[in-house]
């Protein structure tokens, strides 16, 4: 049974979705090699003239309990390819990162329907990566066949929040991911922690031996960039970089970040 608060919770979500109340905001991924713009991580929003703005960790276990997740996921897919082409037509080059729930990996025909939107909007398969939490590997093992198709198609896999959570080294090895997203916990401590220094350094020396991609979640200040660019860690995420911005942001942003990051590494 519903309890009345989630039930008006649900009631609210329904409407948004079909009412086209829900927004993306992108948050820039930079290399830390030389600061260029080389992926935006697509985040989804809701703000409710009644509710007020709810956040992502109410709504999307919300649209997992009830059915949604679904219709979230192909608005979310279809709002942020039309706004990739939007950016690759006003010149501007650069992947696309989104969220999806382990949920929607039980479809058989799941990576056929993201390839399908990747045509339909023009999205090169390469430019894709979708992100999924670590917490979330444990059933994933069982749609190992599911998450290989989505290689076979060019579309990279990352681990979200790798170092916490359930996964093991051994499942690590068995999926096929791409991409390791550091916790920002870890990034945050290393610049004054020993202990989570070395724990940075030993996930980026596994990624590198797995030929896996690293980023840095969560980078809020000048020394955590500076160290993760010490530690080779390839690419940065957080608010010392960017916060996720609206759409029109982006092109504005890049000017700013461009003499930021000339600044930061003279």
């Amino acid at each position: 049974m519903i309890e009345h608060a989630e039930l008006g919770l649900l009631d609210g979500f329904e409407r948004a979705l079909i009412n086209d109340r829900l927004h993306l905001v992108y948050q820039p991924k930079v290399s830390l090699s030389d600061g260029r713009l080389c992926r935006l991580e697509a985040l989804v929003r809701w703000d409710d003239p009644e509710l007020g703005t709810v956040p992502p960790s109410r709504f999307v276990p919300l649209a997992e309990r009830h059915g949604l997740i679904d219709h979230l996921t192909r608005w979310g897919i279809d709002t942020a390819f039309s706004q990739w082409r939007a950016w690759r037509d006003a010149g501007i080059d650069c992947g696309l990162a989104f969220n999806i729930s382990a949920l929607s990996l039980e479809a058989l025909d799941f990576p056929d329907l993201v390839e399908a939107k990747c045509k339909d909007h023009g999205v090169p398969a390469e430019k894709l990566v979708l992100e999924l939490t670590e917490s979330a590997t444990q059933p994933l093992v069982r749609l190992m066949d599911t998450l290989t198709r989505f290689r076979i198609k060019g579309i990279g896999l990352a681990i979200d929040d790798f170092g916490t959570g359930y996964s093991s080294l051994m499942q690590l090895r068995q999926l096929p991911f791409s991409e390791l997203k550091i916790d920002q916990f870890f990034v945050a401590d290393a610049a004054h922690s020993k202990d989570s220094r070395v724990i940075v350094e030993a996930i980026v020396g596994l990624a590198k031996g797995l030929g896996l991609v690293t980023t840095a979640e969560g980078v809020e200040t000048d020394a955590q960039l500076q160290l993760m660019r010490d530690l080779e860690v390839d690419i940065a995420q957080g608010y010392r970089v960017a916060r996720p911005l609206a759409a029109d942001r982006l092109a504005p942003w890049m000017t700013e970040w461009e003499v930021d990051w000339a600044a930061l590494t003279a």
